[in-house]
Order: C-alpha cells, then sequence, then structure tokens
C-alpha cells in the first residue's frame, strides 16, 4: 500500500465518447475508481491533449512558446471541469494551477497542496511543469519528487509496456516489471518522454503504466497489487 500516489491523467482520456473535449461521465467514472483507493493520498498531473497539444499546432504563424502556452491552458480548462465533477461524486477535489490565473484556479504552491491533501482532497494540478518544451510527463515525474510521491501510476489506453508498438506489431510482448534504467536505454519502450523518464531514474522514482478503463485497476495500483507494468531502480 502507497502513502502517496501521483495519477497521470492525458487529456485525450478525458474526452471519452467524443472526438474531443470534455466527457463528464468519463470523469466521473474516474472520480468512482479513485475512490475504491484505500488510505492513499492521490495527486493528479492532468494533460490537454483533448483541447489542444503545443507540438501540433505549432506552426503558420503561430510559435512554439504560443503553441505550449495554448497546451498549459487547456490543461487548466480539463482541471477545474475535473475538480468540479469529482466534487459533484463525493471525491473532494481541489484544482492547482503552475501558471497564473487567479480568477480559475488556485496557484501550486507545496504548501498550499500539502494542506489539501492532508485535509484528504485530491489535488489535480494543471499548466505542467509551467514552461515551454516541457511535457505533462516531466511535470508529472517533477510534482511526485516535489510532493513525496512513492509512486507514479501512468493510466494509458494498453495494460503496461511492451517490447514495442504493440498497436503496429501484434506480436509485441508485455513486460511485468522492467529498470529505470532500461526505460531510459531501449529505445523501443515508451513509457514516458525520455526527459521524464531521466528524471525518474536520476531519482529512483517508481512508474507503474496500467490501462486507465480496466475497472479497478487505479485502486490495485495504488495499493501495490499486480497490474500493468511495475518500473523501479
Amino acid at each position: 500500500m502507497y502513502k502517496r500516489v501521483l495519477l497521470k491523467l492525458s487529456g485525450e482520456q478525458l474526452q471519452g465518447k467524443y472526438n474531443g473535449g470534455f466527457d463528464p461521465e468519463r470523469a466521473a467514472w474516474i472520480a468512482r475508481e479513485i475512490k475504491k483507493i484505500e488510505a492513499a493520498e492521490v495527486v493528479v498531473m492532468i494533460g490537454g491533449g483533448n483541447y489542444a497539444r503545443g507540438a501540433q499546432i505549432t506552426g503558420g504563424g503561430i510559435s512554439r512558446i504560443t503553441a505550449d502556452n495554448i497546451g498549459m491552458m487547456a490543461t487548466m480548462m480539463n482541471a477545474v471541469a475535473l475538480a468540479d465533477v469529482f466534487s459533484a461524486n463525493d471525491l473532494p477535489a481541489r484544482a492547482l494551477t503552475s501558471i497564473k490565473a487567479d480568477q480559475i484556479a488556485d496557484q501550486f504552491t507545496h504548501r498550499r497542496a500539502l494542506s489539501h491533501l492532508a485535509k484528504g482532497r485530491v489535488v489535480i494540478v494543471a499548466g505542467g511543469i509551467g514552461q515551454p518544451y516541457l511535457t505533462t510527463d516531466t511535470a508529472a515525474v517533477s510534482l511526485a519528487l516535489q510532493l513525496e510521491c512513492s509512486v507514479i501510476l501512468k493510466a494509458t489506453k494498453v495494460d503496461g509496456v511492451y517490447d514495442r508498438d504493440p498497436e503496429r506489431h501484434p506480436d509485441a510482448k508485455k513486460l511485468d516489471s522492467l529498470t529505470l534504467r532500461q526505460a531510459v536505454e531501449q529505445p523501443d519502450v515508451r513509457v514516458m518522454d525520455k526527459a521524464a523518464i531521466a528524471l525518474a531514474y536520476d531519482h529512483s522514482q517508481e512508474i507503474i503504466v496500467f490501462s486507465l478503463l480496466e475497472e479497478g485497476s487505479i485502486a490495485r495500483a495504488a495499493a501495490g497489487e499486480p497490474v500493468g507494468t511495475v518500473i523501479r531502480a
């Protein structure tokens, strides 16, 4: 059983049955799954790809800096909506943001996040790391280290890490476990972007990769039960 966990959710996972945007039904389902976790405090790092992904909208006169800023604002839309849905489903939650937007969400500070966690609230962090050229994967590892999370639970559309892309290679083999060093050094093993996994490797930050939509998987991962792929030092 982990004491404090960081759940990494992509923006695409929040679009649910839609081709983009935010699906409240999917968010409510995630809330019910998080409520199954026993004892652990929960931090959520949210992406914004259901609205905008900086790397994809760069060009045509839009600079990479502007595009990444747009992506960070997209994560903020997800965070405030997710906090509302969680709270409406009896899962107290607060949205904090790494970029300044006082009318929309409170600024993230280490002390504020710890205060909310101590009161039994889920802390949802938007804005990534607050700077361009850095993904929400990298922000998730940084946040987990700041808040001393025991493990990062990276929820994906597949049930773990494979030795190569399972969508392109039907004979790809699922890995039950691997080391952080292997995740850094093996180019075909895609867990997070290389900057994120290198940061995790430098600080021996444990990561579990698993399927979000498998019922009960979040609670099992938070309890330390076998699920997905475990990556540790």
